[in-house]
């Protein structure tokens, strides 16, 4: 029986142009410390327009996961598409496994290409980066739009019962598959309507292409996130943030959102977007793009007029 053809190979060489047709380009930044991230960066940054960070969660590359945004995207902001550590092409040599360390390395990445102030966008895990991005960097980070990002969850909730796994054992094997199976089984935790006739060998060459390297590290970023989480614990942002949550997400329930929004004495944003899950980035970008263009350029807008009108008066 003659192989498939890697069509995830494929599809990663259309995402790489669709990203150069879009501005970007490929970078590495070498932070000094044994530490590389990667990145696509604007081939040309302009002065006038406000910079986007766009952070991915676990599971395929950076392009995988905002290919359906960019193009959108990229007319508005200088946009910045890294890998975290240990995914796609960013690696360290040092033991830390926290968001807090994978934020200090974006921020010291996107320093290094003359970065100034930010807002970031960050997906599942993604969120966690960008939420310590903005407590450490509080003067750096101007807007925060987390999705899916159970940044509130404790470590008791799992004992509790809150989710469909019951450790972060069990929750690295199904966020880093390893057999059809396992992926199959993502898919249905991950999608509101999950695709159920993929063919084995297409969910095997996406294991090979996307789940075969860093397999320990990023089982330590799980448990590095999950091991000893309080609520009380966690530090309130005060930046403008917008929380966006899939209203069926088997991954991090709707609770966690409006935990957050509590959390943050009720000030953020919350949108829930119906008959998606926790991939909302692939099963609803339009609406996805449609509430952080309101939230980070018309809303913006409207605080930037109003505070030039009250100058004027």
């Amino acid at each position: 029986m003659a192989a498939c053809i890697s069509f995830i190979s494929l599809r990663d060489r259309i995402y790489r142009t669709s990203f150069s047709n879009a501005g970007l380009k490929s970078s590495a930044s070498d932070l000094g410390d044994g530490t590389v991230i990667h990145s696509w960066v604007p081939r040309k940054a302009k002065p006038q327009k406000p910079n986007l960070v766009l952070i991915h969660g676990f599971g395929a590359n950076a392009m995988w996961q905002w290919g359906e945004l960019v193009a959108r995207l990229t007319p508005r902001f200088n946009v910045y598409v890294p890998d975290l550590v240990f995914f796609g092409e960013s690696y360290t040599t040092r033991a830390d496994r926290s968001e807090g360390f994978q934020a200090r390395c974006l921020m010291r990445a996107l320093r290094g290409w003359g970065v100034g102030r930010v807002s970031v966008v960050g997906v599942s895990y993604g969120g966690f980066v960008g939420y310590s991005m903005a407590a450490q960097f509080g003067e750096e980070v101007e807007r925060v739009v987390l999705v899916c990002a159970g940044v509130c969850l404790e470590e008791k909730d799992t004992e509790e019962g809150m989710f469909e796994v019951k450790n972060a054992d069990e929750a690295s094997s199904i966020l880093m598959p390893q057999r059809a199976e396992q992926l199959r089984e993502l898919m249905k935790l991950a999608f509101y309507k999950p695709v159920t006739s993929v063919p084995a060998c297409f969910l095997n060459d996406y294991i090979n292409v996307m789940c075969s390297e860093n397999l320990q590290e990023r089982k330590e970023l799980i448990h590095a996130l999950h091991n000893g989480r309080k609520l009380s614990q966690l530090p309130k942002i005060q930046q403008p943030t917008l929380v966006i949550w899939g209203e069926h997400d088997r991954i991090f329930p709707l609770e966690l959102a409006h935990r957050l929004v509590r959390h943050l004495d009720g000030k953020p944003q919350l949108v829930i977007i119906k008959k998606a899950g926790h991939a909302v980035n692939v099963e609803k970008p339009k609406q996805m793009y449609k509430h952080i263009k309101a939230f980070l350029v018309d809303s913006a807008s409207k605080v930037e007029s109003s505070h030039n009108g009250n100058k004027a008066s």
